[in-house]
């Protein structure tokens, strides 16, 4: 009785184990976006996250804990990332011409 129960627990760990891997084996080409929306989608959140970056690193800067070299650095870094995205977004809400 007691194997059985030991059996079972570990059929269950590896169960629950392959269960919280297994997006870590899935393929890139299912996560890469497929149609225009997705695209847009992706480019939408690449802009948010570096603004949101960039309003982060400004609020670390006045705490203390990011010097005026890194803080400069970092925001250069986060405003090209936002400025390419919303350039992408532009780009393609024009639409073919």
């Amino acid at each position: 009785m007691t194997l059985g129960f030991f059996a079972l627990g570990l059929v269950l760990i590896a169960a629950a184990s392959l269960f919280v891997t297994a997006p870590l084996f899935r393929s890139r080409a299912t996560a890469t976006p497929t149609s225009g929306t997705d695209e847009r989608e992706r480019w939408e959140r690449q802009k948010r996250q570096a603004l949101a970056a960039i309003k982060e690193a400004e609020l670390d800067h006045q705490m203390g804990k990011l010097s005026d070299g890194d803080l400069a650095a970092m925001r250069a870094r986060l405003e090209a990332q936002a400025l390419e995205a919303m350039a992408a977004l532009q780009g393609r809400g024009r639409g073919p011409a």
